[in-house]
């Protein structure tokens, strides 16, 4: 039986100083999408919102690649993103995607595997998922006919392998964001 491995959520912490909901424009309001109600919005999305276009973009194709109805299950994407934040050296990212997994999923099997560098205990699935996030995001252009059909062995069809790359592919945009605006630390 495989040790289980409990992941505590991170901070990330700003380089810049994010934007004050009391200062905000309504442009940027307006992106973040801000309620009187709301009592707390991410460090990040205040940072990003100093762009509220740009952000606001961010958003509605980041929601669409993640939260869609249809095509690619919500785990599977979320495994596609953690492979790439591993790769891509963004524990934040990481610790966020590889707890949304093991929510989904009610199970931290994957994760623990992943993180006890033990992916060979993968199911088929889940490996070629893995797999094709890492290599996808370590040097995208070496993606081949092989890696897709890897995917289709172990039962993906068409839409769902479209899904996962878009999955992976916003994660090598994302990451780099995050380290260039900030850091990640344990939560005090």
């Amino acid at each position: 039986m495989m040790t289980s491995v409990r992941l505590k959520p991170l901070d990330w912490r700003p380089y810049i100083a994010p934007v004050e909901l009391s200062e905000a424009t309504p442009e940027q309001l307006d992106a973040m999408k801000v309620t009187p109600s709301a009592k707390k919005v991410s460090d990040y999305v205040r940072t990003l919102a100093h762009d509220p276009e740009s952000y606001l973009a961010r958003t509605i194709l980041f929601n669409a690649i993640m939260y869609v109805e249809g095509g690619l299950a919500r785990p599977d994407r979320e495994l596609g993103a953690l492979g790439a934040s591993i790769v891509n050296g963004c524990r934040y990212c990481a610790v966020v995607h590889a707890r949304r997994h093991a929510e989904l999923t009610k199970s931290d099997d994957v994760v623990s595997a992943l993180y006890l560098d033990q992916p060979e205990t993968l199911g088929p699935r889940d490996a070629a998922i893995y797999d094709f996030a890492r290599r996808l995001s370590v040097t995208p252009s070496e993606a081949t006919e092989k890696d897709i059909a890897a995917l289709r062995a172990a039962g993906m069809d068409d839409v769902e392998i479209i899904d996962l790359i878009h999955a992976i592919s916003i994660f090598g945009w994302a990451n780099r964001l995050m380290h260039v605006l900030g850091h990640a630390e344990p939560v005090k």
